[in-house]
């Protein structure tokens, strides 16, 4: 395919045959992350110019899903699990397991190629985090976010995160 060369082509430029010929013959992994832990990285790495998390948060609200950065618009939006069969979907907090089981399955040996990942020690202090800035956002403001990653929380796994509520 001729545009299958073209510099920052999107996947839904392609027709269904030329998506499916294309990404039949590739291992797709989709790297997913709880949204609210998204939220307060993105937050954190000062992506965000609010002095406060809850601004942040009503700026992320208040951007929507058109006009949103990549960092924060919800996965489902950016990775579109219904168009693309992953093959598979490694979650943030085991990282360390999944990739290793990734690299077995690739043939490489897993132990030598993955860096220490403490994930238990970052799971932990994401919740406490998570405890944290959650406190900070009004009762509208965590229902508004909840609307927002509504796609993300019926598509993952997210049963612990702060929004699934």
């Amino acid at each position: 395919y001729r545009r299958l060369h073209a510099k920052e082509t999107r996947l839904s430029e392609f027709n269904q045959t030329e998506r499916k010929a294309m990404l039949g013959s590739y291992t797709k992994v989709l790297f997913v992350r709880d949204p609210f832990h998204r939220l307060i990285a993105t937050f954190l790495q000062g992506m965000g110019i609010s002095p406060s998390f809850s601004s942040f948060v009503q700026e992320v609200l208040d951007s929507g899903m058109h006009n949103g950065s990549a960092a924060w618009k919800p996965l489902v939006s950016l990775c579109r699990p219904c168009l693309v069969q992953y093959d598979y979907v490694v979650m943030f907090g085991f990282l360390r397991q999944e990739l290793g089981h990734l690299l077995r399955r690739a043939g490489l040996p897993a132990g030598s190629l993955l860096p220490e990942l403490p994930d238990s020690q970052v799971q932990w202090t994401y919740r406490w985090l998570s405890e944290q800035m959650f406190s900070e956002l009004s009762a509208q403001q965590k229902q508004r976010l909840s609307h927002f990653y509504r796609w993300d929380l019926a598509a993952f796994p997210f049963s612990s995160s702060f929004l699934s509520d």
